[in-house]
């Protein structure tokens, strides 16, 4: 890998979690929290200065793969009248929300730059590659596709992930034809093999779409939502044994897939940049220990039943999500490595 490459990549991630930290920040300051540091990355200190005018301490820290902000009464009770603990529940939501909220804004904003410098197509059917199957289950040159079973696709991008996610079998194509719409039964696309899984094969060509600032828009609202969808169905295919633990990546494979997509060209580093970010904003809501979803969810319950969770025992549920991330992502890193030597 370039090293010029692998540097690209770090200042992403480093990026990325500023970004994210600076929405936890940005809220808490708003909200006249009382805060002790910001640091970006995790464990020993490269740079370290105290604020004159604020007391807080802002440091770069040798590891870029996490980051904080120490919040007065984030995890203890304190007499601070700026104290995390004395904030109302809503205020409180928010500023762990704002996180995630900046990891999701940015990456919508960088897919809307991708979007505005790209040609990008809509749904409707140009004409077929050869040795096609779909045009034999009815579809036809200027059909337009909106459904297929029961997914709507609305862009280029969320039709052909779509069909490589679902019609790895017969589907139901809904299109419309001469104004009138018109369900495909049992359409087979052909099917490619990668990594141990199948897939759908969309297998026509789609007419460019016009620019516009509304179709830019249009485009650039879909491709992040198809964004998100990715990561869900990713995650709901982990669980249900779709995937494995064996295909996870932790920061060394995705190093490498930043530094590969950087050597492919700008648009598929700002796509990498859109993924990466808009997972890393979702991961984080997921409901479990030590991350903000985990927060969260004690402080909805707080919000419903109008008292806290013992926050000695919260404590302990953070902590041991904590450990458990840890062991996964060392388990992970290693399974990184193994692959790195073995290529």
């Amino acid at each position: 890998m370039n090293f010029l490459f692998i540097l690209l990549a770090i200042f992403m991630f480093g990026f990325l979690i500023f970004i994210h930290e600076f929405g936890h920040y940005t809220a808490a300051r708003f909200f006249h929290v009382t805060i002790n540091e910001f640091a970006i990355g995790m464990g020993p200190k490269l740079f370290s200065r105290v604020s004159d005018k604020t007391g807080i301490r802002y440091s770069l820290r040798a590891l870029p793969i996490g980051g904080y902000v120490a919040m007065v009464g984030e995890d203890e009770e304190s007499d601070d009248p700026g104290a995390l603990c004395a904030k109302p529940v809503w205020q409180r939501i928010i500023i762990t929300a704002a996180g995630a909220a900046m990891n999701l804004l940015i990456g919508f904003l960088v897919m809307t730059i991708l979007v505005s410098f790209s040609t990008f197509g809509g749904t409707v059917v140009a004409d077929f590659f050869e040795g096609a199957t779909s045009p034999s289950y009815g579809l036809q040159v200027e059909d337009r596709i909106v459904k297929i079973d029961d997914t709507r696709v609305h862009t280029a991008t969320d039709l052909v992930y779509t069909i490589m996610h679902d019609a790895r079998g017969p589907v139901d194509v809904t299109v419309v034809r001469d104004g009138e719409t018109i369900v495909l039964p049992d359409v087979q696309f052909p099917n490619f093999s990668e990594a141990g899984h199948v897939y759908g094969d969309r297998d026509f060509y789609v007419y460019a779409v016009e620019k516009t600032p509304l179709s830019i828009a249009h485009q650039a609202f879909w491709q992040s939502a198809n964004t998100v969808q990715m990561i869900w169905d990713s995650l709901y295919d982990l669980v249900f044994g779709e995937y494995t633990v064996q295909d996870l990546s932790g920061p060394v494979g995705v190093t490498q897939a930043i530094t590969e997509a950087a050597e492919q060209g700008s648009y598929n580093f700002g796509f990498m940049f859109v993924f990466i970010s808009v997972n890393l904003g979702i991961f984080n809501l997921l409901p479990l220990p030590a991350l903000d979803g985990g927060r969260l969810l004690f402080q909805f319950i707080e919000l419903i039943f109008r008292r806290p969770v013992n926050r000695s025992i919260e404590g302990y549920i953070h902590f041991v999500g904590i450990m458990l991330l840890m062991l996964l992502m060392v388990f992970v890193t290693f399974q990184d490595i193994s692959r790195l030597i073995q290529s």
